[in-house]
């Protein structure tokens, strides 16, 4: 939070498990890399580590089959279960990130799927917001409590409740906009009443709330495939690879760019 920061700084994040941010993460990582960003990546869940995983899983893949692919440099945090040794560990995780901020041109950090003192880090030192979300009545709940029968939104959510305090944490540090952004992710390929729902309501909120809307990935086997070797549909036109790209190959790299574009339009 200083003047000599250099990294845009990423906060993939959402208090719900299962949305897609270590996707989301390890995509956006590679595409800013393949523009000539440098890029780390940190893995605030690294107890679950998905993220981590998937940048060992690339490392082994390319060791095994002697290429080179773009890499971002990577760390990882892991909570602290000794509750009297938290406040040592979040001073000591405020300082690892303020060091990697002087270092890279952009930082995205992956968090955990409920609220510790690791995600609570991660949100200070956010620029830009990714609140993945799915085609789930359910899932938005974390945004707003809705009566879906008599079509009214009500109280925020508990995460947007939790965003409205950052905001007004970061303006207390001089920071006086969080560029955040609501992205579709796991989406049905199939058109469907519910997922009509989800969007329109996710147009009121982002009224209420003051969160853009930017195209998400579609529910894809393709990025779960890929995640087993480390790769991602934008590593497919590499010629080293020596893989045809499918129809679905095709059109998730069009949602990986449009994505990247619609949060990063110098990428």
């Amino acid at each position: 939070m200083d003047n000599t920061k250099k990294a845009h700084i990423i906060v993939v994040s959402n208090e719900k498990g299962g949305t897609g941010k270590s996707t989301i993460s390890m995509h956006l990582a590679i595409k800013l890399l393949q523009e000539g960003f440098s890029v780390a990546t940190v893995d605030m869940d690294g107890r679950q580590g998905t993220l981590s995983r998937y940048i060992e899983n690339r490392q082994s893949f390319c060791e095994k089959n002697r290429l080179s692919l773009p890499m971002p440099a990577h760390f990882k945090f892991e909570p602290q279960e000794n509750y009297s040794l938290i406040p040592a560990d979040r001073g000591r995780v405020c300082h690892e990130i303020s060091k990697l901020i002087t270092n890279y041109d952009a930082l995205i950090i992956d968090t955990p799927g409920n609220k510790n003192y690791l995600f609570e880090e991660a949100h200070k030192f956010a620029d830009t917001l990714i609140t993945p979300i799915s085609d789930s009545l359910i899932d938005l709940n974390v945004l707003s409590e809705i009566d879906f029968e008599a079509g009214r939104v009500g109280k925020p959510g508990h995460y947007a409740s939790y965003i409205w305090d950052v905001k007004k944490y970061l303006a207390s540090q001089g920071k006086a906009y969080l560029n955040w952004i609501v992205t579709g992710n796991k989406i049905s390929a199939l058109n469907s009443r519910n997922k009509n729902i989800v969007f329109d309501y996710l147009e009121k909120l982002s009224k209420l709330y003051g969160f853009r809307i930017c195209p998400g990935l579609k529910d894809r086997v393709i990025y779960k495939e890929l995640f087993l070797e480390g790769l991602t549909v934008l590593d497919m036109q590499n010629n080293d690879l020596k893989r045809r790209m499918s129809v679905s190959h095709i059109a998730a790299k069009r949602e990986i760019r449009a994505l990247a574009e619609s949060i990063c339009p110098e990428a």
